[in-house]
């Protein structure tokens, strides 16, 4: 009987172990601002803003990549381009939609997720810093047709540095950049701060490659493009 007893209270204790450790699991998956910051000074770590492309250009923390999470369609075919089994640190505005990107990518084998707890505006209240702001003026449509040169064959790539598809782009690019074989010009143009230069072409999300020839567009393309699709398109 003092053998069962005894089984009994190791397992009530062993659950009630699991239990505390779950709760500490949850609690700790939410931070505030100061351990945020030394979290992600780790270079293997990514960080994720889920805010609108219009939040962010008002202020990001630095590195931060960003898909809007109000829009499910591109939010997932954002983060399906970050690294499941690196760490990611995510904010908001302050913590609501965070709270709901963290679920949902737990639930779709992240598997180290972690909140600013109070998002950006709490950042911002500890005085932490931010970027991105600027008042570089837009590109027009005449400005970028007078750029594309007509006796040249030129690729212009519509990306950002904050966007996980577009840098896993940058080494496709930057491997066909220093091609000798390929006779092209590279053009680089800031989909997140020329809105209104997307807009007037009509381009779906970033990134994407289109490419002139004689100065007149002969293709374009959205998402991550191979390698040997480009040359086959450059030539």
């Amino acid at each position: 009987m003092r053998n069962v007893f005894s089984l009994l209270l190791f397992l009530t204790l062993l659950s009630c172990k699991g239990q505390n450790s779950n709760n500490n699991l949850s609690t700790s998956s939410k931070i505030g601002p100061d351990d945020f910051e030394k979290a992600i000074q780790n270079a293997n770590v990514q960080v994720l803003d889920v805010r609108t492309s219009g939040e962010f250009q008002r202020g990001h923390i630095k590195n931060a990549l960003q898909a809007d999470m109000r829009n499910m369609e591109e939010f997932a075919g954002r983060v399906q381009h970050m690294d499941k089994n690196k760490p990611v640190y995510l904010y908001c505005l302050v913590g609501n939609r965070s709270a709901y990107a963290a679920d949902w990518m737990r639930e779709n084998g992240f598997t180290n997720v972690v909140e600013l707890a109070g998002g950006i505006n709490s950042w911002k209240m500890y005085n932490k810093p931010v970027e991105g702001v600027t008042n570089e003026p837009q590109i027009t449509l005449e400005q970028f047709m007078a750029s594309i040169p007509t006796d040249k064959t030129t690729l212009v790539d519509f990306g950002a540095k904050w966007c996980p598809p577009c840098v896993k782009m940058e080494p496709v690019l930057e491997e066909l950049k220093n091609n000798k074989q390929i006779d092209f010009n590279l053009v680089k143009i800031d989909g997140g701060l020329h809105t209104n230069l997307m807009a007037a072409l009509q381009l779906e999300p970033i990134p994407v490659s289109i490419i002139y020839k004689r100065g007149k567009e002969v293709w374009r393309k959205q998402g991550i493009i191979p390698k040997e699709e480009l040359i086959a398109q450059l030539k």
